[in-house]
């Protein structure tokens, strides 16, 4: 089931068990946040995140009385798989008792998702929802609703740039949206310029990431042109991405390990650590040198041309530099 369905669905009944997965972050909120309001669960419900998952627990918490005379709402988030058994026993738990209600949010891959569908089939009496990532017709449609709840006078050109600033991410705009309604006043693009910080950087990031995995990365390109980042910005970003991936490369040889304080004077998150090292495994010493001199020929030539070719040498750059990998 897709979101329209699901929300002409609410509109009559509230489905007993209910998985939901997606890029959609802030449907899938406001979807939790619907039925904790509606069910006034906020003081009896059992919510269990990640490594916080505990069958058992979940399974008691489903097979008792609500110790508030209310309801008990169960409400799982995880990454990985859990077992259809158990998936079956919590969706059958949830519709023997009327007090009772299952959303299991899951952020694993989508084929993980679509295998666990069939725990919540309408025959087992449970529902599946699968939430995309809005256009920017729905983007812009869900930050007028949440701009009218908060009474903000905005119109529809600076939420269009607000989304854009935030790279489309409708939880980030409507944590502004909140921060802007306390001025109290009408909001423009100029305001948003002036008051919000860009995920450009963010942005970049994860385009070098993109880039160095073989992704495709011109429409990543785009948006950040749109946001206003300079050719020159995302080229000096990539020589400094492409220098921490060689200072990677050069410390693992050299010490066998990873350690991003040594490597860099500072910490990375562990995530974000050991992908660099992957990078840095991956590519030979040849390679990278490919890259540094590539990367410096590039600039020059960039530096030469007139504004209207840059945009197309940086396109034409950092495909080239795919090429190497």
């Amino acid at each position: 089931m897709y979101q329209k369905e699901f929300d002409h669905k609410l509109k009559t009944s509230l489905p007993k068990a209910v998985l939901l997965y997606g890029e959609n972050e802030y449907a899938i909120d406001r979807y939790l946040d619907f039925y904790i309001q509606k069910l006034d669960a906020r003081e009896s419900m059992l919510a269990l995140y990640f490594d916080e998952w505990d069958f058992g627990q979940a399974k008691a918490f489903l097979s008792q009385t609500s110790l508030f005379g209310g309801t008990n709402l169960l409400i799982v988030r995880h990454d990985k798989k859990i077992p259809k058994k158990e998936l079956d026993t919590l969706v059958e738990l949830a519709n023997k008792n009327s007090e009772n209600y299952f959303l299991h949010v899951f952020s694993g891959t989508d084929k993980e998702a679509r295998d666990m569908q069939s725990s919540f089939s309408e025959k087992s009496g449970g529902i599946w929802v699968r939430l995309f990532t809005p256009n920017l017709r729905e983007g812009i449609a869900v930050l007028e609703r949440k701009a009218r709840e908060l009474h903000l006078d905005i119109d529809v050109f600076a939420l269009q740039h607000l989304l854009a600033l935030l790279h489309n991410n409708l939880a980030l705009c409507a944590n502004e949206l909140e921060k802007l309604a306390i001025l109290g006043a009408k909001i423009t693009s100029k305001d948003i310029d002036r008051l919000v910080y860009s995920t450009a950087p963010l942005a970049i990031e994860e385009l070098l990431i993109d880039l160095f995995n073989k992704k495709p990365i011109t429409a990543t390109i785009t948006k950040l042109l749109e946001l206003g980042e300079d050719e020159f910005a995302i080229l000096r970003s990539t020589q400094y991405f492409v220098n921490q991936i060689f200072l990677f490369h050069a410390y693992i040889k050299l010490h066998g390990m990873i350690d991003s304080k040594a490597i860099l004077g500072y910490s990375l998150p562990k995530p974000v650590e050991e992908q660099k090292a992957a990078l840095a495994l991956r590519i030979k010493s040849a390679v990278l040198l490919k890259i540094f001199e590539h990367l410096l020929e590039s600039e020059i030539v960039m530096k030469k041309a007139p504004p209207s070719q840059k945009e197309g040498l940086l396109y034409g750059t950092l495909i080239r530099l795919q090429g190497f990998l």
